[in-house]
């Protein structure tokens, strides 16, 4: 196999391993934040009913809860499942990373001053316009660090994806090692992780230099 059809197929396995790292990206960050609110929560069900939660989701392995998420619709329900593999691993990746995202906001929020939401009152904002307006900009900007290495991290989870035959870049590559008797596939898959590890970190760090005015 020549250099170019090597990289076509590595390039194919790419473009999955992008819509798996988006595709959480969208899912669970706005549900880590959702998760957040219920940890923090007066009512003692919902608040601990999201711990139990949080605990569950980091307390077991990645690749153990997409194996659940993909056969447990066959086992509890009977339903077909040939192609429910790439949603199950959406499915599994969002529900595993806003359970830290949810941590990560938690720590964010509990950190800003009672002061803050006490100006805003006295300005005349209701909870929602203090949350949305002063409150979970200086949150970002405080938990930008943090969210930044767990985005670092499901760059490189999403090659668990093989776990449910899903062909994402790094099991292309160990499939054409395998075939090919070579290891330059493998180190290809690690050249373009770390290419892609690079730009989201230069994008974090850029956020961050544009959040800057907080300090």
């Amino acid at each position: 196999m020549d250099i170019l059809t090597m990289l076509k197929q590595l390039g194919g396995g790419m473009l999955v391993t992008v819509e798996i790292f988006f595709l959480t990206l969208i899912l669970s960050l706005p549900l880590g934040l959702f998760i957040s609110f219920a940890r923090m929560k007066k009512n003692c069900l919902i608040r601990g009913g999201a711990k139990i939660y949080i605990g569950v989701m980091r307390g077991t392995p990645l690749m153990l809860q997409l194996i659940v998420v993909y056969f447990a619709p066959y086992y509890l329900f009977g339903m077909r499942i040939n192609h429910y593999r790439f949603p199950a691993v959406i499915l599994a990746f969002a529900l595993n990373y806003a359970a830290y995202f949810a941590e990560i906001y938690r720590s964010g929020i509990e950190s800003m001053p009672m002061g803050q939401y006490e100006a805003a009152k006295v300005l005349g904002y209701n909870k929602v316009q203090t949350f949305v307006w002063i409150i979970l900009p200086q949150v970002i900007k405080r938990i930008l660090p943090s969210v930044t290495n767990e985005i670092i991290t499901l760059v490189k989870d999403t090659s668990l994806a093989f776990v449910i035959s899903i062909t994402e870049m790094f099991t292309t590559a160990k499939q054409i090692a395998a075939a090919q008797t070579t290891i330059l596939p493998l180190m290809t898959a690690g050249v373009f992780y770390f290419i892609f590890n690079f730009i989201v970190a230069g994008v974090m760090e850029y956020l961050e230099k544009k959040l800057g005015y907080y300090k």
